[in-house]
């Protein structure tokens, strides 16, 4: 994983207790006096130092004059589960079956906004390898947002750190790949389970649009150990450009909705 170098802060020449004094016990009052002036200098380049540290957060980071994050007009709210269209998704895997439903798990504080969104497309039930007759194993595809906007703390540094995860959710990750041009920063996980998540920070919104399969027998209660043979798990990486075309749209409805 890609990693931002990191600055440790180490204690400079005009922090001895003889420059505080300004006192050189070997060379009397006249070298505190030079030694004084020294440290004046090293206070000088550490205040340089910092408002150069302070810029790189402030147009690195995204964070606010009073540093907290920059919302970029991003607005997330109770009704804000309308922004997934998903229209490329719907497209590619067949028309939702519903308006997206909101989940239980929103927050709504003074520090952070957070929805939860899934949709279900439309399923299909799978022919026999080889033939036109029916299996009666049935799959289909959902998807799941959760978009955040973080008020008070920059969320990247941890958004950051969670791409090294080896689970993410309770499920193994198989890889991580870096999504260029979008938001701040931007990575496609691949799960063990054939799930694919878009992760995306931009100033203080964090937004995930995940999808997964799955596939159904014709009868749950026959206790099959899985479909018959020719029958696989729909390929999932093959919507892997409509997962990111979606997810540049919500972000986008985030912001006018």
């Amino acid at each position: 994983m890609i990693s931002e170098p990191e600055l440790v802060g180490e204690d400079g020449p005009g922090s001895s207790s003889d420059v505080v004094s300004g006192f050189d016990q070997e060379q009397g009052p006249a070298a505190g006096r030079r030694r004084r002036g020294h440290g004046a200098l090293w206070g000088v380049a550490g205040a340089l130092a910092a408002s150069a540290v302070w810029a790189a957060a402030v147009f690195g980071y995204g964070l606010g004059g009073d540093g907290k994050p920059d919302s970029r007009g991003y607005r997330v709210a109770s009704d804000s589960c309308a922004a997934m269209e998903l229209k490329a998704l719907s497209k590619a895997v067949g028309q939702p079956v519903a308006e997206p439903a909101t989940e239980l798990d929103g927050i709504e504080h003074p520090a952070l906004h957070r929805i939860s969104c899934t949709v279900n497309f439309t399923a299909a039930v799978l022919k026999v390898p080889g033939g036109e007759e029916d299996s009666g194993w049935a799959t289909g595809y959902h998807a799941s947002l959760t978009a955040e906007l973080h008020k008070e703390t920059d969320p990247r540094p941890e958004f950051e750190a969670s791409s090294t995860l080896t689970e993410f959710d309770g499920t193994g990750v198989d890889r991580v790949e870096r999504v260029p041009d979008l938001g701040d920063l931007a990575y496609l996980l691949v799960m063990e389970d054939e799930s694919m998540s878009v992760r995306v920070v931009d100033g203080g919104a964090v937004v995930t649009l995940t999808l997964a399969s799955w596939m159904s027998p014709p009868d749950m209660d026959q206790g099959r150990a899985g479909p018959p043979g020719g029958l696989d798990r729909p390929e999932m990486l093959a919507y892997r450009a409509d997962l990111i075309s979606d997810t540049r749209a919500v972000m986008k409805a985030l912001k006018t909705g």
